[in-house]
């Protein structure tokens, strides 16, 4: 039933719709157990606008927040999920998240710092026969919209790793890309919290756009 619904949502509710009077979409975050899933709070707002002024999309730049074992999850066709430590999903959680991605969801996660161990257990536990893989720079997520020709662009230092993009393969549907050492999220938020330049600030959002416009177009 509820792949059944999401897929009629997904038919009737696109957000590359293109025309004022269509519905519009809202972006949604992870709620979850265990750290600061509210990070960043101005990101989504402003990556709504970016792509409804660059991709022609038409989302409402107020987000919709959502639980991990939440019916609600299957609303959103996009979720995103941040923080900087622990997460935790109880197994009705991972179950609820496995049964959204599977049905067609897709989750991305941006590593706001301190997130890598502890996010790498609980998607082990939503996919235990799922390993995160490295996606190549020749994937089609980094330039559905934009190029980016080396991959995820770094917009934070964090450790002062590369910043990789990793991914989750379910019967060849990419269903959750993972931005570690990168800090997209953080690039996404107003100016005035980060005080990056405004040509970071459009690497970040150029990738979020890509991000969205994969995630609708696969």
């Amino acid at each position: 039933m509820k792949k059944l619904l999401f897929v009629a949502l997904l038919a009737g509710m696109s957000a590359f719709s293109w025309t004022a009077e269509a519905p519009a979409l809202k972006m949604a975050l992870l709620k979850y157990n265990g750290g600061d899933w509210y990070s960043n709070p101005t990101a989504l707002p402003n990556l709504a606008r970016f792509c409804n002024e660059k991709i022609g999309t038409n989302f409402d730049p107020d987000y919709e927040t959502v639980e991990t074992g939440s019916a609600e999850l299957f609303n959103h066709p996009w979720i995103h999920m941040t923080g900087h430590g622990n997460v935790i999903f109880s197994d009705a959680e991972a179950e609820n998240l496995r049964n959204y991605l599977i049905a067609g969801g897709f989750l991305h996660i941006d590593d706001n710092f301190g997130m890598d161990p502890y996010i790498r257990v609980a998607m082990k536990k939503v996919f235990p026969e799922l390993e995160l893989v490295e996606l190549p720079f020749e994937h089609e997520i980094f330039k559905s919209s934009f190029e980016f020709k080396n991959g995820l662009p770094k917009i934070h230092k964090h450790e002062d790793q590369p910043a990789q993009g990793f991914g989750l393969i379910w019967e060849g549907r990419l269903v959750c890309f993972y931005t570690f050492e990168c800090d997209l999220g953080d690039g996404w938020e107003d100016q005035t919290v980060h005080k990056d330049s405004e040509e970071v600030r459009e690497r970040a959002l150029k990738m979020g756009a890509n991000i969205v416009h994969y995630a609708f177009a696969q």
